[in-house]
């Protein structure tokens, strides 16, 4: 990944500055914006647990990066009136690793492993007995010598996260007993979540300011909290006074960032479809060529955004632009294309 991206201001991973809002996690549902459908799930697995005198079941969280799955653990716990212990997939590399996590737990506690499709098979297995019989099947010693001891552990529930539930394999995806699909969230959530932050951070923000922060977001509280403290900063210097809609727009629009939240690289794509292969479709290789780009990282930072909004489509032939595309622009939506699209839909 080149530098362009890591500096990226809309990108969903988590970054070194994302760790100053920890602060403004919500410790509890009823403080937790959006997710309704989950977290009323989630509600009843948890009542029923503590109904039970129980542990709770295990839960797999997933959905694009900066929607709240590590929050939405946080306050599993919490609710839960237990512990947590983190770890992420690819740092558990042996299965020594992952005993020793598992041998540490206190009953009932939660383990909240992000990144979770990228274990390793071998800690995987592991994992298995773990979560069905809370038990540790560990081989002592080599070749004919070598016995299988199984070591008992506390009862715990698995809280796992992942952005690519599709590579979770099959036996680990049916151990879960709840898995849920997190949403991007509407322009009103995150108004509610900007505010909020904006209050706990001191910032004097009115209701078309936050709005124009929502709008450019993505969808994503992650990217709306990174964009209240751009627009501070820049209201700071050059306004200094409260952020308006008007100041948060003249902010971000010195970020490059339009009035949907597409940025320069955004914008980039869009118009190298548009103007070098006439809208499409054109494959995922040839457009990492024209703009530079790796074509992992087009695909898994950049595509998603353009998918989600409907600018792009994927065409057994390749990548094609829609019409919102072209009209977002003020580009003419070209005849080819409109025929090419009738054939893709009769395909």
């Amino acid at each position: 990944m080149n530098e362009g991206t890591e500096d990226r201001i809309t990108s969903l991973d988590k970054r070194e500055e994302d760790s100053s809002f920890n602060g403004l996690r919500p410790r509890r549902f009823e403080n937790f914006v959006g997710q309704q459908k989950i977290k009323d799930n989630i509600r009843i697995l948890i009542d029923a647990a503590k109904k039970r005198g129980e542990h709770l079941e295990h839960i797999l969280l997933y959905g694009p990066p900066g929607l709240g799955k590590t929050t939405l653990s946080s306050i599993i716990a919490a609710e839960m009136g237990v512990g947590i212990k983190t770890a992420s997939g690819p740092t558990i590399e042996r299965a020594g690793d992952l005993a020793a996590i598992l041998t540490n737990l206190n009953e009932n506690e939660i383990l909240f492993i992000d990144e979770i499709h990228r274990l390793n098979h071998v800690v995987e297995e592991i994992l298995y007995p773990a979560m069905e019989d809370f038990g540790l099947n560990i081989v002592i010693g080599k070749g004919p010598a070598a016995r299988s001891i199984r070591l008992d552990l506390p009862k715990f529930t698995l809280v796992g996260a992942t952005t690519r539930a599709g590579l979770l394999t099959s036996p680990l995806r049916d151990r879960f007993g709840f898995i849920g699909r997190l949403e991007f969230y509407s322009n009103e959530e995150l108004m509610e979540i900007i505010g909020a932050a904006a209050g706990v951070l001191g910032i004097e923000i009115g209701k078309e300011g936050a709005l124009a922060i929502a709008r450019r977001s993505r969808g994503t509280p992650r990217i709306a909290n990174r964009l209240l403290r751009r627009v501070r900063d820049w209201s700071q210097v050059k306004s200094k006074g409260p952020v308006t809609g008007e100041v948060a727009k003249q902010a971000l629009k010195n970020l490059e960032i339009d009035d949907i939240g597409l940025d320069s690289i955004d914008k980039k794509i869009i118009l190298t479809i548009a103007d070098k292969f006439q809208g499409g479709p054109v494959g995922i290789e040839t457009i990492s060529a024209s703009i530079s780009e790796d074509p992992g990282t087009v695909e898994d930072v950049y595509e998603p955004y353009l998918l989600q909004i409907g600018f792009l489509d994927r065409t057994p032939r390749g990548r094609v632009l829609t019409r919102p595309a072209y009209e977002h622009f003020g580009r003419s939506v070209p005849k080819s294309m409109e025929e090419l699209g009738r054939q893709e839909r009769l395909l």
